[in-house]
């Protein structure tokens, strides 16, 4: 099997595939679901500590322009300015 992961051991790679396998879809899904959240607030709070003279509105502005690109951006930086 061609590894997913430059800076993991390859044997060890496969044994955390193997364990992600035995799981049920629904504690997949649950675990996957936890780790996107996790990212997300991780994310957002290390751009509020590199931007801390920024007011929440900024910083989530911000955030929106960084994951979710231009387009949404324009529209809730809009929906904001009403």
């Amino acid at each position: 099997m061609r590894t997913q992961s430059a800076d993991t051991n390859p044997i060890v790679e496969e044994k955390l595939i193997n364990i992600i396998k035995e799981n049920s879809i629904q504690k997949r899904l649950s675990l996957f679901f936890h780790l996107s959240s996790l990212t997300k607030k991780l994310s957002y709070r290390a751009l509020v500590r590199k931007n801390p003279k920024m007011n929440k509105q900024e910083i989530d502005l911000l955030f929106i322009k960084l994951n979710y690109g231009e387009i949404l951006h324009d529209k809730v930086k809009k929906y904001y300015s009403r």
